[in-house]
């Protein structure tokens, strides 16, 4: 195992933390997610998805958001914790080094797609750090 693979692993999975954590704050409490255009959201909070009548598309987007919130900090905590305190453990285990990759391809698919630029920045950054601590401890 290469000395360094897990505290690249691990903050790998701090910037997966912090952008997760920031994330649910501002689905929460922040108004940065809301619409700029008041009618809109108002408009959101009135109609309902296709799927079911039981909530608005408001509340789906509030639930969709934390949800990604919570992924991307589970992610980062288990891994975090791993990377620390279970270093062999972890960097002993190919399905659970393969698993985070696999999200972190997952996300920046996503990411390229569907979100602007700080956040396709963080998880690409987050990535680098990740398939580099594979790198090294794998070739």
């Amino acid at each position: 195992m290469d000395r360094y693979a897990p505290f690249l692993i691990a903050a790998s999975a701090a910037i997966l933390l912090l952008f997760g954590s920031l994330h649910l704050w501002y689905t929460v409490r922040g108004k940065l997610f809301k619409p700029r255009d008041a009618a809109l959201e108002a408009r959101m909070k009135e109609v309902a998805p296709l799927i079911s009548r039981e909530t608005t598309m408001w509340k789906a987007w509030v639930g969709f958001n934390a949800s990604h919130s919570l992924g991307a900090m589970f992610f980062g905590l288990l891994y975090l914790y791993l990377s620390l305190q279970h270093q062999l453990f972890l960097m002993g285990e190919p399905v659970l080094l393969a698993l985070g990759l696999l999200l972190l391809i997952g996300y920046n698919v996503l990411a390229r797609a569907y979100w602007f630029s700080v956040p396709r920045r963080g998880i690409a950054v987050a990535s680098v750090l990740y398939a580099l601590a594979l790198s090294l401890d794998w070739f």
